[in-house]
């Protein structure tokens, strides 16, 4: 999935290079959620607007109507910069991979109930896009609100149906970074001006999966030729 490391296939064919680049672009993403720790980024979530200066100060406004074009990823990017909610290592590292390229993605849908659609953010890696932070703004008169931040990577949010899914990785005692062995699934509903969790799914990942060692050829299953299979005899 998008945003997260990426598990191995069932025969574990051309994993091992993916897998280094995965392991670093998490080492990457952890070391920044341990920088926000001790830089001003409380590495939480937060799931609902924090007052008044949770009001970002960027240039970029709510359209006015459907009809009218969204924010370029520029504006978004410079939302997210402005934002006092934002930690600070996730703002120092938040620049263009190639040219003016940021490594965010970027949705539009409802979520909170208002007239225009609520944005979601997702910063990550450049690379292997590996997702360090999500945030979801809400349109106000003068601008959008943080109303929702997860600093704690990997992670990665989505709307689905009028709801924000947030799909966040987790690592074991032991665990390489290239195979966490877990992940939680959890599902917010827009209640009482705040994000309000709904369900959560827990998911264990075999541990089985992805420890071959990357110098041994992967083993390719035989099949006995057509012309010796021959059709059981009924008795």
């Amino acid at each position: 999935m998008r945003g997260l490391s990426n598990r191995p296939g069932p025969d574990g064919t051309g994993q091992a290079l993916k897998a280094v680049i995965t392991a670093v672009a998490v080492i990457t993403a952890l070391g920044l959620f341990v920088a926000a720790c001790g830089t001003g980024g409380t590495g939480a979530r937060d799931e609902g607007p924090a007052g008044n200066d949770s009001r970002a100060k960027g240039t970029a406004s709510p359209s006015a109507s459907p009809t009218e074009s969204r924010e370029t990823t520029a504006q978004v990017v410079e939302l997210v910069k402005a934002d006092p909610r934002v930690g600070k290592a996730v703002k120092r590292d938040l620049h263009p991979c190639v040219a003016d390229e940021y490594p965010v993605d970027v949705s539009y849908g409802k979520l909170t109930g208002g007239s225009a659609n609520d944005i979601v953010v997702n910063v990550m890696t450049c690379g292997d896009a590996v997702g360090v932070a999500s945030y979801v703004y809400r349109a106000k008169r003068s601008g959008y609100e943080n109303v929702f931040r997860a600093e704690e990577p990997p992670v990665y949010a989505e709307i689905d149906r009028g709801a924000l899914v947030v799909t966040q990785q987790l690592y074991g005692k032991g665990d390489p970074v290239e195979f966490p062995s877990s992940e939680e699934v959890i599902t917010y509903r827009w209640s009482m001006n705040r994000f309000a969790e709904e369900s959560r799914t827990h998911n264990d990942y075999s541990s089985a999966v992805g420890d071959t060692d990357p110098s041994e050829p992967v083993p390719v299953p035989t099949v006995a030729p057509a012309e010796t299979l021959k059709p059981t005899e009924s008795s």
